[in-house]
């Protein structure tokens, strides 16, 4: 049975001071690492919609925003994808929804128990000691470590029902997911004023501010992605441990125009990463350029955060108080990579449409030839059942 609809109530007012609300507790599994209630749970401040509460505080921040046509079989492509990818060891995970969307919600929700459920049965096999199955791209010792001290951000604390003689290699350490509407980060609809329509593209820029300025004190790294554009194969954070708190990395965008002079160069909006502080003032300078191409020009909805975010990337006054680092080369697509058994691992993040079948298809059948991996995924047993 899908869960219920989330209850959203009024939206997050700037000079509230957060508070934490009651989330249902998981009930204990046969290990120390349990499944997620299927009643969700306010996320921060009455607001969002909590799937899972980590085990922990986490340094680094996910926030990916789904527009309404996203197609149901790509978003469950991309969040298998995000939790075998092993950034959630280390990441709290939000996603933006233009609107309150039960499909959306039930879908994270089966998604996550089947990764909790994939946790359990690897660490099973690891505590055994016969090792990790020779067909399963998983590695569940990223989940397996220790976990640090720090309460999770988002939701209630509730009482863990882990033993004190439960192994340290059965205790899992892994993130929050959750979900805010478009709604309850930008209640007034900022850009509705200068855009006769205004894609979740945009109006993103104007929910960033909103919830980085609750969280600023929380997050070291903080990343924005594009579920429509991307999926991600493996953790990109581990290359900002470096880098400043005003760093933000981008990517060059493919095409002609995408010559290696920093002054010419187009920008790809679908991911940006950097520094907490970085991808704040990047934030907030976009918001500002939107409303001013806005008034700029005459058609108004001919605005592309993508051609913004290059203008912005060309001008050195723009993001003065930024550290913009263009990587050297554009994120890798499918027609440019060979697919084997399971050389998807081998890369971090690839731009992809969500009209790509073919790799859908490739990195699904990758997944479900894994004996182990393919119990934990219905559509899995169902290709299964279906060739019997």
């Amino acid at each position: 049975m899908p869960p219920p609809p989330p209850h959203h109530p009024p939206p997050l007012h700037p000079l509230h001071i957060p508070t934490l609300h009651p989330h249902q507790p998981s009930h204990p599994h046969n290990s120390s690492i349990h499944a997620v209630s299927p009643f969700f749970s306010p996320a921060l401040q009455r607001l969002g919609t909590l799937y899972r509460r980590g085990t922990r505080a986490m340094n680094h921040l996910l926030l990916c925003h789904v527009s309404q046509d996203t197609p149901l079989h790509h978003l469950r492509l991309f969040l298998r994808l995000l939790h075998r990818s092993g950034i959630t060891s280390k990441s709290d995970v939000v996603f933006i929804f233009p609107t309150s969307s039960p499909s959306f919600a039930s879908l994270l929700h089966d998604e996550n128990n089947s990764f909790l459920s994939l946790v359990n049965l690897h660490a099973h096999l690891n505590s055994t000691r016969r090792g990790p199955p020779t067909d399963s791209s998983f590695d569940v010792t990223r989940f397996l470590k220790p976990p640090r001290k720090g309460e999770p951000l988002w939701g209630r604390k509730i009482r863990s029902f882990c033993n004190s003689s439960d192994s340290e290699s059965t205790r899992a350490s892994y993130g929050s997911v959750l979900s805010f509407d478009a709604n309850e980060l930008d209640p007034e609809n900022s850009l509705a004023g200068f855009l006769d329509r205004v894609p979740l593209s945009l109006r993103r820029w104007a929910c960033y501010p909103m919830l980085l300025g609750r969280v600023r004190r929380n997050f070291k790294h903080v990343m924005l992605v594009d579920v429509n554009s991307v999926l991600i194969f493996n953790d990109p954070l581990g290359r900002l441990r470096n880098r400043s708190s005003d760093s933000v990395v981008v990517f060059p965008k493919r095409g002609k125009n995408s010559e290696r002079t920093h002054s010419h160069r187009l920008v790809n909006s679908a991911v940006l990463m950097g520094g907490a502080r970085g991808i704040r003032r990047v934030s907030r300078a976009m918001l500002v350029a939107i409303v001013r191409a806005a008034v700029q020009h005459k058609r108004k909805n001919s605005v592309s955060d993508s051609a913004i975010l290059s203008q912005l990337a060309s001008n050195e006054f723009a993001l003065k108080d930024v550290d913009l680092i263009v990587a050297s080369e554009p994120l890798p697509e499918p027609s440019s990579l060979a697919f084997g058994a399971t050389s998807f691992s081998n890369y971090l993040i690839i731009q992809v449409g969500v009209g790509n079948s073919d790799l859908n298809s490739i990195v699904k059948n990758q997944i479900c030839s894994s004996v182990m991996d393919s119990v934990v995924y219905s559509d899995c047993q169902q290709v299964e059942k279906t060739e019997k």
